[in-house]
Formats: C-alpha cells, sequence, structure tokens
C-alpha cells in the first residue's frame, strides 16, 4: 500500500518533465510538471501533493527558494532534489534545509523510483512513531476492550475474523456500547495497523462542510478556502476511515461515498481530476438503516454497500456480569487522574450489587461517568451507594412511568429538581421526536436547539429516535 500517490515535478527541461512524467505514472503515481519555482508555488497552493521532486538550477526562482518557500507552506511536503553536475553543493544545502534526499543528473529512471520509495518507507516509520506517541490508537492489539461475557467474546471472535480483510463492515448498537473501541480493534488487528485511523462523527459536522471534510477542497472551491485541503479519506490513505453516525449522511455526501467505496478514488469539491485512495471503511449507526432506506432518506445501494458484514455491539445490560470489571478499571484509571492521595480500592458489596442490577441506558459511557463521579465523591477506601448517581439507588420519580409528567409532586414524592428538569427534557425531546418521525433536523428546530446539541442529548438519554418516530 502506497502511501505516496501524488508527485509535482518542477525543472525547466522539457525532456526531463516528459520523462519523469512518462516513468512515473507508469509506475501508478499521479503526476503533474511544471517549468519553474512559481508556478511550482501556485500548484502546491492549489492541489495537495504528497512529494515536491525539484531541480536545483532554475530560473527565476531556484529549487533552494522553491525548498524553502513549499516547506513552509507545507511542512509536511516531502522534497527530493535534482542536480546537475557541478551543483552537488547546492543540492547538499538542500538536503540541509529540509529536503530528504537528491538525485544527480543525468540519472536513470529507477533511481528516481528508488529515491521515492526510501522517502516512503521513511515517511511510514514517522508517522507509526507518530500515532504511538499520540496514543489515540490502542498499541496493544488485543485486551483493551474488556469483557469476559460470552456476548462481547462473540464479537471479539468476530472482530479477529474480520481484521485481516478488507471487507467493509457496519457496526451497529445503541450511544456508549463502544463501536468505536470495535472498529479500532478491527484496525489495530489489520495489516493497516501501521497506517492511520481516522475516525469522524458524521452528526458533528454541518452538512454544508461535511462534503470537504470527507473528501477535501481545491483552493478557491468556495469563499473561506483560501488554501487547498485534504479530506479525510486523504488522511487515512492507507489506513481505516471509521465513520461514526453514517445514518446523518446527507444524500449528496452518501453518493460520493458510494463512488469510493465501488471505484477507489475520490474527487475533492471544486477540483475536476479524482484521486485514487485506499481505504478500509468501517462504519457505525445506532439508527436503523433499513428503516431509513424505506423512508428515502438512506442510499439503498449505499447500505448494502456498508452492510456487508454487520456487527452488533451488545449492550451493557446484556452483558451484566462484565460490569464489575469495567467498574474496577474506570476506578483505577480515575485514581490516577483525579490525584487521590488514597486511592480508593473498589466497590462495596452493595455498591457492586446495585451497579449489577441496574439497566445502564447509557451503557459504558455512563458506567465510566458513575464511576468518574464515585472516585471524586468516595470519602473512604470503598464506593458506597450513595457516592453513585441518584438515578441507581433512589426510589423511580412519579414521572418515570410515563404518566403525570407536568402534574405538582405530593409533599412525599420525590421533590428532586435536577432528576425533574431533565425527565422534562427528555420527554419533551421524545415528543419533538414523534412529532417530526424522527427527523433530527427538524426536531431540533421544534426545540429550539442547535442540531449538534439534539445529537448529544440523544446520546445522553439513549433515546433510539426511529422508535420515537414508530409510536408516533
Amino acid at each position: 500500500m502506497s502511501l505516496f500517490r501524488s508527485i509535482l515535478v518542477a525543472d525547466d527541461e522539457p525532456s526531463i518533465r516528459h520523462i519523469l512524467t512518462l516513468v512515473l505514472t507508469d509506475k501508478g503515481y499521479d503526476v503533474r510538471a511544471v517549468a519553474d519555482g512559481d508556478e511550482a508555488l501556485r500548484e502546491l497552493a492549489a492541489r495537495d501533493y504528497d512529494v515536491l521532486l525539484s531541480d536545483v538550477r532554475m530560473p527565476r526562482k531556484d529549487g533552494l527558494a522553491l525548498l524553502r518557500e513549499a516547506r513552509e507552506a507545507h511542512p509536511e511536503l516531502t522534497v527530493v532534489v535534482m542536480s546537475a553536475y557541478g551543483s552537488q553543493e547546492q543540492a547538499l544545502e538542500a538536503v540541509s534545509a529540509g529536503a530528504y534526499d537528491y538525485v544527480q543528473k543525468p540519472f536513470k529512471p529507477e533511481e528516481i523510483v528508488f529515491a521515492l520509495r526510501k522517502a516512503e518507507e521513511r515517511e511510514r516509520l514517522l508517522r507509526e512513531n507518530r500515532r504511538l506517541k499520540q496514543g489515540g490508537v490502542p498499541v496493544v492489539p488485543q485486551g483493551h476492550i474488556l469483557g469476559e461475557s460470552a456476548s462481547l467474546q462473540a464479537v471479539l471472535r468476530q472482530v479477529a475474523r474480520l481484521a485481516p480483510v478488507d471487507t467493509t463492515v457496519l457496526i451497529s448498537g445503541e450511544s456508549g456500547t463502544g463501536k468505536e473501541l470495535i472498529a479500532r480493534e478491527l484496525h489495530t488487528r489489520s495489516p493497516r495497523a501501521p497506517l492511520p485511523f481516522v475516525a469522524v462523527n458524521c452528526g458533528a459536522i454541518p452538512g454544508g462542510l461535511l462534503e470537504s471534510e470527507l473528501f477535501g477542497h481545491a483552493k478557491g472551491a468556495f469563499t473561506d478556502a483560501r488554501t487547498a485541503k485534504r479530506g479525510l479519506f486523504a488522511e487515512a490513505d492507507g489506513g481505516t476511515l471509521f465513520l461514526d453516525e453514517v445514518g446523518e449522511l446527507p444524500l449528496p455526501a452518501q453518493v460520493k461515498l458510494l463512488r469510493v467505496l465501488q471505484e477507489g478514488e475520490i474527487r475533492p469539491v471544486g477540483e475536476s481530476r479524482v484521486e485514487k485512495v485506499d481505504v478500509r471503511v468501517v462504519a457505525a449507526t445506532l439508527r436503523d438503516l433499513g428503516k431509513l432506506v424505506e423512508k428515502g432518506e438512506f442510499r439503498e445501494d449505499l447500505y448494502y454497500r456498508l452492510n456487508v458484514v454487520n456487527v452488533r455491539v451488545p449492550p451493557l445490560r446484556e452483558r451484566r456480569e462484565d460490569v464489575p470489571l469495567l467498574a474496577k478499571v474506570f476506578i483505577q484509571r480515575f485514581n490516577r487522574e483525579l490525584n487521590r492521595e488514597s486511592p480508593v480500592e473498589g466497590l462495596s458489596q452493595e455498591a457492586e450489587a446495585l451497579m449489577s442490577s441496574y439497566g445502564w441506558p447509557g451503557n459504558v459511557r455512563e458506567l465510566e461517568n458513575a464511576m468518574e463521579r464515585a472516585v471524586l465523591l468516595a470519602d473512604g477506601p470503598h464506593i458506597l451507594p450513595a457516592n453513585l448517581p441518584e438515578r441507581l439507588w433512589a426510589a423511580p420519580s412519579p414521572s418515570s412511568s410515563g404518566t403525570g409528567r407536568n402534574e405538582v409532586p405530593q409533599a412525599g414524592s420525590d421533590l428532586s429538581l435536577k432528576r425533574a428538569i431533565r425527565d422534562l427534557e427528555e420527554s419533551y425531546i421524545r415528543a419533538a421526536l414523534r412529532r417530526t418521525k424522527g427527523n433530527r433536523t427538524r426536531a431540533a428546530e421544534v426545540l429550539d436547539i442547535s442540531h449538534r446539541a439534539l445529537l448529544y442529548k440523544i446520546k445522553e438519554y439513549g433515546i433510539d429516535p426511529d422508535a420515537e418516530a414508530d409510536r408516533g
């Protein structure tokens, strides 16, 4: 899997430009050739390139000046310089200024190809080092998804079978179940593991910007496009792109995504040419895409293209035996992060029993938040029921039965104002989704809140918009 796709050649000799274009195109590279440094800088500003292959001596702006300006504007650009006999000192100066290597003229075509292969291998190692330092991608290929339940182990066996191949996978499950962790596990166990894992929440990006984020854009493609931008597909080239909440993709973006899956190529916004990409797509959704297809909100052909294999992540209520293990790990983590002088040792028997019987509608994310709160509030070595969120141990409020939400509570009832406000907010969101037949954009307008705020609260309360639409 090649990291380098696009190469810009800058040389004032037409024969050199012609030969390099033929040779490199034959090797699978996307090549453009220009005659001087000024033209090269304009081309770099208009489009993204992986490599600049430049002569040292050129009229108007020479290779050294081009190198400095190009590296300043595009720090991650790989530069290889070409030097004729007698200009080796300039070539060495170029390497000192940031060029990866130089090739002496006259050269054999395979020398250029070899230099590019070396540069590509160096870039691969640099990316892997950055990936490990950032810590965003799990370094240990197994064991970071915790749980001993039969349902979770079945999912992990499925992941182990799917990881070595490039099959598109659709991960389904409720909010907070760990769908992104499963996607990362697919990547980490695959041959693509040294290359990027890029995650994007399709519901968190405004529709007008989503195509630019996914596919990139050319300079001047729209009002604020002052420079060209690489899209997330290009960033994930050679690796894995995780499309979370794929059901939120607008129809125009769905068309482009289908083209990528079918043809393996993208077209940046405002660009006339296409770019080849080698990306494994893993998608996730908490919505029923089949129902969205029936409503005409999701393309049927894209649905079948994404849903080659479905991995369902079980909710926490279906794997209650994993709750104590997850709680223990979260307690250890928050002991460190909250700098407790006297670390919390674990759960009291009463707290563990309470947590094991609770339904956890927010799944693992809700459990994580509960443990952070408990570690923060615990006075002794063990977490007590009183340290847990009230919803775990307090008697159900009258409103939880679904009747009398707007009634004035009686003196003997639950008088928690905070919980009453949450119940009221949840009921309004459910009502708005029923009224709009599950359309989140219109529901946000009805509720007079932003679309992003609505998505956050849908996840927080574990609401299924499709289920609410059916009730409407």
